[in-house]
């Protein structure tokens, strides 16, 4: 295989990566603002369900 394609295929994956922790970093934000210190573990189980489920684990 080319050098240069798999450099370009690592770069690739590596921005992929970035960008999904990203989205997964502003959706925790978004939805922990506002909420109450005791209402935050719930909120956290909750999303780690729809992480969960959308990688296909559940």
């Amino acid at each position: 295989m080319d050098p240069l394609l798999v450099a370009a295929l690592s770069v690739c994956s590596v921005l992929t990566l970035l960008i999904v922790a990203l989205a997964a970093v502003l959706f925790v934000r978004s939805a922990l603002d506002g909420a109450e210190s005791k209402d935050r573990a719930r909120i956290l189980g909750a999303l780690a369900e729809v992480i969960r489920a959308v990688r296909g684990r559940r």
